[in-house]
């Protein structure tokens, strides 16, 4: 058995009450039986061997016995503690051996000791290989029956033959079965135990690829949109510096507050806030729609809400999502559709709210990957993303030529 057995007698291995609160009962229970046993034989042959020359040694080897036991099994030792060697294993084995040469000795002299045998077949159980220690319970077996033959003064009696084979057996048997069963369970809880370090292994790592792919949506349509755009306008204010210094300064102005509205979203996303442009609304006393039409002035488009919102706000995550749909939105046109008019609508239903964006650019065929620049990068994947998570649809319809509309629709929670 492995030294961290919390059931096992043995120095080093005794009991652990913190690992199994059944141990130290069951130790106490083994300790008092062999105890009760080694009394029971010593009275018996007192009281019906008095006065015999080898009463001494009969006692003293009781004695000796009951010591051996007690400093093996009993007290508590460190000498099998600290670090591994190589006569570390062999320990149980002499103390056991000899204890049973002590009780082979008595049981020769005396053999009402011979019951005394049964706390050492569990002893040698748990200390032994199972063949081993099935070969120890077998002679101590053949020294019960012996002795109880011995007993017997002549009077056979087939059930000294037969009885303590028989509870050896069934001791051994079922020691050996309970000592499988528990491997088993031993072995399934490691599976178990290695199986949930796996799944949270697993978990974390798909929590942190959804947390990566969330930060790059997020980025996507705040900070790389926005130094986009600061550098169209840089590019065009370097072009018409020389022919047109009046129009490059608008150019830079505007560059200008689109790096302060950066600024802003940089922080706030840097501690997990509501979108500046939802936060600023918040801070006068308006919300979505105020910040929705703030984001459709600053790029030009038309803002329009159908419909009556409901009484109870939208909860934050829905008012953060739909803002951040317009915004990659509104990037993604003005970027690419090189559209004349762009028209922003927010529509409350009944049972979902729907924003729709809509401009007549170039368009572009929905089904390829690719745009007509090549790929289009995290715009649309981003605005898909956010509205599954939120459990709705997007619909893109656009053809070359014929313009872009794209539609998010949000369930909304039952009213109460």
């Amino acid at each position: 058995m492995p030294p961290s057995d919390p059931l096992s007698p043995l120095p080093g291995r005794s009991a652990s009450p913190e690992g199994d609160p059944d141990a130290r009962p069951l130790a106490l229970l083994m300790h008092a039986a062999f105890f009760l046993l080694l009394g029971g034989s010593l009275a018996r042959y007192l009281l019906r061997h008095p006065g015999e020359t080898r009463t001494p040694w009969i006692i003293g080897l009781s004695l000796a016995l009951a010591l051996l036991h007690v400093l093996f099994y009993v007290l508590p030792t460190d000498r099998d503690s600290g670090p591994a060697s190589p006569s570390r294993p062999a320990r149980p084995r002499v103390h056991l051996g000899s204890v049973v040469a002590v009780w082979v000795v008595l049981v020769v002299l005396a053999p009402s000791f011979a019951w005394c045998a049964v706390p050492l077949f569990y002893t040698g159980l748990r200390t032994l290989p199972t063949r081993t220690a099935l070969a120890l319970v077998g002679l101590l077996t053949a020294f019960v029956v012996a002795a109880q033959l011995q007993l017997a003064k002549g009077q056979f009696d087939p059930t000294l033959l037969v009885a303590p084979p028989a509870v050896a057996a069934v001791a051994a048997g079922t020691f050996v079965y309970m000592q499988r069963q528990a491997a088993r369970q031993r072995a399934l809880i490691d599976d178990l135990i290695r199986t949930r370090r796996e799944l949270a292994a697993t978990e974390r790592r798909e929590g942190t690829l959804a947390e990566r792919q969330r930060l790059s949506y997020e980025i996507h349509d705040t900070l790389a949109q926005g130094l986009s755009s600061q550098q169209m306008l840089l590019q065009a204010a370097d072009r018409t510096w020389d022919t047109d210094p009046a129009t490059a300064r608008r150019h830079v102005r505007t560059a200008t507050s689109i790096a302060e509205r950066n600024l802003a979203e940089a922080r706030r996303f840097v501690h997990d806030l509501a979108p500046a442009d939802l936060a600023e609304a918040g801070a006068r006393g308006g919300g979505l729609e105020e910040a929705l039409r703030a984001v459709a002035a600053r790029e030009n488009a038309r803002f329009h809400v159908d419909g009556t919102a409901p009484a109870t706000p939208l909860p934050d995550r829905v008012q953060s999502a739909l803002l951040r749909i317009a915004q990659g939105a509104l990037a993604n046109v003005r970027e690419h559709a090189q559209a004349t008019t762009t028209a922003l609508t927010l529509t409350y239903l009944d049972d979902q709210v729907v924003l729709d964006i809509a401009d007549d650019g170039r368009g572009f065929d929905p089904r390829t990957p690719q745009g007509p620049r090549g790929v289009r990068g995290h715009g649309l994947p981003a605005i898909r993303a956010r509205v599954q998570q939120l459990g709705g649809t997007l619909a893109v319809e656009s053809a070359p030529g014929e313009g872009t509309v794209l539609s998010a629709a949000i369930p909304l929670e039952p009213q109460p």
